[in-house]
């Protein structure tokens, strides 16, 4: 049986029937030639989804990506990503969050946005480096010669360190939290020079869902 991944199927299908869909095709299926992820997207809601299924969605997304599919999450409009992240529950991110492999995609996946939606009319001739602790992983944003790189781990002192859960920092980069409502509340911590950390995301386009 043919699969049928036009953007009018995608739209008729259910939650649970786009999942299985994708988890059964294979890479190499010619369905999925001309499949674009943004259609994909827009056939995603997480608030229709249960507590695991928005993980199952995005392992499904992940092993076509893997195996060859145009189906990785670099490809997916800034807007939709946003979306879907914004979407998502606490419970669907935390079992996002449970799967190691699929929370250092996601993550590396938001954290390779911000070198591409870094703003250096306004960095000026700003230089810092900042590091996230978001639980295990450590990312690192050197901003200087109006440009922001992202490294994996730690290369240089910090002028600001920050800490937070996954959840949250989804939800700060997708612009669906604020830094200084988040720190106010407990759920970012601050090392360093507060002022600037408090106006880093202010030097990115944040992508509106």
């Amino acid at each position: 049986m043919t699969l049928d991944l036009t953007t009018e199927a995608v739209a008729k299908l259910s939650p649970a029937e786009l999942i299985g869909t994708l988890q059964q095709i294979s890479p190499d299926d010619p369905a999925l030639k001309n499949v674009d992820i943004d259609v994909i997207a827009r056939g995603i809601d997480p608030k229709k989804l249960g507590k695991d299924d928005f993980a199952a969605l995005l392992n499904a997304l992940a092993a076509l990506a893997d195996g060859g599919a145009d189906l990785d999450l670099s490809k997916m409009d800034p807007s939709n990503f946003a979306r879907i992240i914004s979407r998502a529950s606490k419970d669907q991110i935390e079992a996002v969050v449970a799967d190691p492999s699929l929370r250092v995609r996601v993550l590396d996946e938001v954290f390779r946005r911000m070198e591409v939606h870094f703003r250096a009319d306004r960095a000026g001739a700003t230089r810092a480096v900042v590091h996230f602790h978001v639980l295990e992983d450590v990312y690192e944003a050197i901003i200087e010669n109006a440009e922001c790189t992202i490294n994996k781990g730690v290369t240089r002192e910090a002028r600001a360190i920050v800490t937070l859960t996954p959840a949250d920092f989804l939800k700060l980069a997708t612009g669906n939290a604020s830094a200084p409502v988040l720190f106010m509340t407990g759920k970012l911590k601050v090392k360093g020079d507060l002022g600037f950390a408090a106006g880093f995301m202010s030097l990115f386009n944040i992508p509106k869902a």
